[in-house]
Order: structure tokens, then sequence, then C-alpha cells
């Protein structure tokens, strides 16, 4: 006979103590292996066998586990874990599905974001952590972080390097297609099987994909914008006005910019070449760049929308435009100009068809002025020196140190000659006292012109007494040479005694 404190009670039948919820991860490019489905198998056996309930089950389907950002499954099941009370257990498979984090320390984490809120994370690969096994199952986890990292690593590796062969074969590694081309899926034999629609991946394992020309009208505006840039003369500018004013839509559907026009000029595919890692993105990482040097480009791939001509003109005028932006194509210009008429200006630059604008010298040089005294780089060296030897003679210890000299190991000096820029009637010299704590003195070192640029004096900047920017002696600077100006190496020697 069964007495009331052998009975069971009825209504806690079934009803498990604790209560967990579940998080699955499959990453499309792994195949079937640890799909969603399989994950869910394994890890209600383990909830089961140890009676515990799972409430909530979050997955991720087809989602790399790099990161926890383009995850959302991921990030609702923190949000419980945050928000809840009702469970104490997040079960994964194992800590792959967790994630790949290249940074292991996000994983751990993560981990720890559930621990901070009462929940424990468990892999049921691992089971339940016993305390006297707390510290190799630890490590065992950091074990399983850095190999699931690595398994990406590898993966990475693997794609690029897949990828690369298949664009050096002439093929089409990946991607939407270029404006005004189509992609044509290539069968087992490289024989044309079908277009692929935007979104539409090849079906076939060992098939092939290359590029054709797309809408008739698309082609024919690329063709325009070479024409145009060739053969007429225009810069990008102009030809996206000539296209905006027709009415004729852009890549994106919007208006034509600069820099769309540009990007279709120096793309390599409209000549029929597959270019491959101009950019490199890996890993969920910050896209880059690549050098020239790096891409893989094969010509001759595919039947090209432009001429072999058309692409070498198009190249040939963008080269020559950036050696204009060159410093010593800018030089050469400026010396040009300074020799015809003897003075440089902003209005010379502007009407000089070979020379950038004058707001992009200045960049460059830091203003005109500083163009100017770039133009006359080797007399500036010889003087440099000349200077240096002469206070050499004076001082016991002259050390070189950057672009400025230690003397005696007390102060430091910073030699700055100067040529005359004509102004008007006149000439002035420009000096920029340096502002830096470990400079002491700029020497200015104002010189003569016509050819012979001989040394007409110094003058003493010292950076706690000229804060200005730029300091210009002329004529007219009758108070500035008195009070700091100097015949020879003066205050060298007064500072030495």
């Amino acid at each position: 006979m069964e007495t009331w404190w052998t009975k069971k009670d009825a209504s806690a039948e079934g009803q498990p103590r604790l209560r967990a919820v579940a998080y699955y991860r499959h990453s499309a490019e792994i195949g079937q292996e640890n799909s969603v489905e399989i994950q869910q198998d394994n890890v209600r056996a383990f909830a089961g066998k140890h009676g515990i309930e799972i409430i909530q089950e979050f997955a991720d389907r087809g989602k790399s586990g790099l990161n926890a950002e383009g995850r959302p499954a991921f990030n609702e099941m923190l949000e419980w874990v945050k928000t809840r009370t009702d469970f104490g257990f997040v079960f994964v498979l194992d800590v792959s599905r967790w994630g790949r984090f290249q940074d292991t320390d996000l994983s751990a984490h993560y981990e720890s974001v559930c621990t901070q809120h009462g929940k424990q994370v468990v892999y049921t690969n691992i089971g339940f952590t016993r305390d006297e096994d707390r510290l190799i199952n630890q490590l065992r986890k950091n074990i399983d972080r850095y190999q699931s990292a690595e398994t990406s690593r590898t993966l990475s590796k693997k794609v690029f390097e897949g990828a690369a062969k298949v664009a050096h074969q002439g093929y089409r590694p990946g991607g939407p297609p270029p404006y005004a081309f189509h992609r044509l899926m290539l069968d087992e034999n490289k024989e044309p099987d079908r277009i692929l629609q935007p979104g539409q991946r090849k079906a076939i394992q060992n098939g092939r994909v290359v590029l054709v020309p797309g809408e008739a009208g698309q082609v024919d505006v690329v063709q325009e914008i070479f024409v145009l840039f060739v053969e007429k003369g225009f810069d990008e500018r102009q030809i996206a006005g000539h296209l905006n004013a027709k009415g004729t839509p852009s890549p994106g559907g919007v208006r034509w910019s600069e820099s769309c026009v540009r990007h279709i000029l120096t793309n390599q595919q409209y000549a029929g070449a597959v270019v491959y890692n101009r950019t490199t993105q890996r890993l969920k990482t910050k896209r880059r760049v690549n050098p020239p040097e790096q891409w893989i480009i094969t010509p001759h791939s595919y039947d090209p929308i432009i001429s072999a001509e058309l692409w070498e003109g198009a190249q040939a005028i963008l080269a020559g435009r950036k050696r204009r932006y060159t410093r010593d194509h800018m030089l050469q210009r400026l010396t040009a100009l300074y020799e015809k008429y003897n003075v440089v200006t902003s209005s010379l630059i502007r009407f000089d068809e070979d020379s950038p604008s004058p707001a992009t010298v200045a960049a460059k040089f830091g203003g005109l002025t500083g163009a100017f005294q770039a133009m006359f780089g080797d007399v500036l060296k010889r003087v440099r020196n000349d200077v240096f030897e002469a206070i050499s003679q004076e001082a016991r210890l002259v050390d070189e140190h950057d672009d400025f000299i230690v003397i005696n190991q007390e102060f430091t000096v910073l030699i700055q000659p100067s040529v005359p820029m004509p102004d008007g009637y006149g000439a002035f010299w420009s000096f920029r006292p340096d502002q830096r704590s470990v400079v002491d003195i700029t020497l200015g070192v104002p010189l003569s012109n016509g050819g012979e640029y001989e040394i007409l004096g110094y003058l003493a900047l010292p950076r706690l007494m000229v804060p200005q920017r730029w300091v210009r002696l002329s004529a007219s600077s009758n108070a500035r040479i008195e009070l700091q100006g100097y015949n020879g190496l003066d205050l060298i020697r007064d500072l030495l005694k």
C-alpha cells in the first residue's frame, strides 16, 4: 500500500527541473556536414539524456561564424540571455558552431556575457564541466577556438587559390558581372549552357563562367565613353554631363558621375581580360585595394566590348595625367615657367596645359612659395652643407640628427637657405620657422640670385620668439633685419661662449 510520502507528484511528472536554449549555425560552404538538422539531433539527445528542457532554438543558416554582426539568430539568442531568467543553459554542439572568430578572445567574450547573466554555455560534444575537470576543459576550449579560427583561415586560402587558378585559366572566379556584361555558364565540355540571371550561381560543379556582351544599349554606352575620352578629348566630368543630358541611366540607375565614368575607363574587363584580386576582403576584414602587381590579369579571355586600340589609348591618357601630378613633373613645369617669364604665379600655372591646378601644386609643396624653393633643391642642399661645415669650424662638437644639427649637445639649429622669390618689381625671401620642440633655432640663410646664390647673411628665428608659420624678408624688413639679422655666424659664436 502506497503512503502519502511515497506518492509521486503527478503535476511534476514530465516537467524537467532545468531549462535551456539551443543555438545552431551552418555555414553554406561546408555542405551538409554539421547541418542544422544534424546539430539539432545531437543537442536534443544530450538535453533529453540530462532531463533538460529546450525552450527555444536559434539557428543561423548559411551564415559565417567569423563575427557576430551577420548572425541575427546569434544576436537574438544573446538578447534572451540578457533579458530572460527562465533558463540557465545555452546548448551548442561544439566551439566551431559558436563561431570561428579570428580573435579567439571574442569567442570567450560572448561566453563571458552569458556567464555574467547567469547562463552557462555548454558544448554538448564536451558535456558539463565537473569542478575537477574545469582546467582541462578550459584548455580544450581554447584549443578548439584556435582550431576553429585556423579552419576558416585555411578554407579562405583554399578558396582564394581556387579562384586564382580559375582566373588564370581565363574564366570568371565569381561575383556579379560588370555593367554591359552577362555571365555565360559553360558545361563540363566548356560548351555554352545558359545565361545566368542576377543572383544565380552555376549549377554544374565542373562548369565555368565567362563574360559575354550584355544589353546592346549598355554596350553602346561603354563604347561611346571610350570614344569620347580617347578620340574626342572629353574628360570624365564632360562625359558624365553628356550622358546625363541624354538621359542615359548609369550602372546604378541614377545620374552618371566622374568616378563612375573613370571606373569604366580603368576596367580592363571591357577589353576582354579576366581581372581578379584588385581588392581583398577576407575573413570579414575591411576591404582594401591591392597594388597592381598583385592583380591577376588574363587577357583575351572572351569577346571584348571595346577594341585593344581604344583601351590602350585610354590608359595612355590616364598614365600621362598621373605624371602631371608627380613631384618631379610639377617642378619641371615650374622651372620651365620661371625660365620663360622670370616669375612663377598662380595665373601662369593655371594657363599652362601641362601643369595641374595651382591648388594641387600648393597642396603638394605646402604653398606656392614652398614650390618655388623646391625648384632650387640642389642649390639649397649645397648651401646647407656649406653652413654646416662653417658651424663645425666654430663648435667643439656638431652632430647631424634628422634634418637639424645638435651643437655641443647644448642646443639645436635647423639650417634653412632661401632663394629670393620674384614679387612684382622686387623679391622676397621666405622662411618657415620650425615649431618642433626639438628645434631651438631656425637659421634662415638668404641667398642672392642671378645664378650665383651667394650667402647674403643669416636670420636667427628662435622657436620661442617667432610663432609665425612663415617669415618674409624683403627690402622693407629693416626692423626684422636689425633685430634678428647677422652678417656672419656671430649668433652661434655667442651661444658657444
